[in-house]
């Protein structure tokens, strides 16, 4: 049978992702996650939850359009839970779930990481 002689079982592939196939649902969680907004929207939002207005103040650089984005992509995800309250101005909270926290607090090492070692990686090359 063609799937058996392929890397493992179907089932056992899909469970778990490639992340080196372009329609990878994992890849695209990845791209989201991991993108420049992503990872400083989660970041951002570690503390507690935030106003979108809030949110973009501390995000600074980024356009209200991206953040909007950004934000779909990581609801979509379950990684932010987006509240509307039924106000004149309208009014949206945005929260991580546990599981943003917990991806936030990934992101949040990974960035932690570059800042401890940024001299070494602007500064002059380094020799193998």
């Amino acid at each position: 049978m063609l799937l058996e002689r392929t890397s493992g079982r179907l089932a056992d592939r899909m469970e778990r992702g490639d992340l080196f196939e372009p329609r990878c649902p994992s890849r695209t969680v990845l791209k989201h996650v991991t993108s420049s907004w992503g990872v400083l929207t989660l970041i951002a939002l570690r503390p507690g939850t935030l106003r979108f207005s809030a949110l973009r103040r501390k995000v600074n650089g980024v356009s209200e359009r991206m953040l909007a984005q950004t934000l779909q992509q990581l609801e979509s995800h379950g990684l932010v839970l987006r509240e509307s309250f039924p106000v004149v101005p309208p009014h949206v909270e945005y929260t991580l779930t546990a599981l943003g926290e917990e991806a936030a607090a990934r992101v949040e090492a990974l960035a932690d990481w570059i800042e401890d070692r940024l001299p070494a990686m602007i500064g002059p090359a380094q020799e193998p």
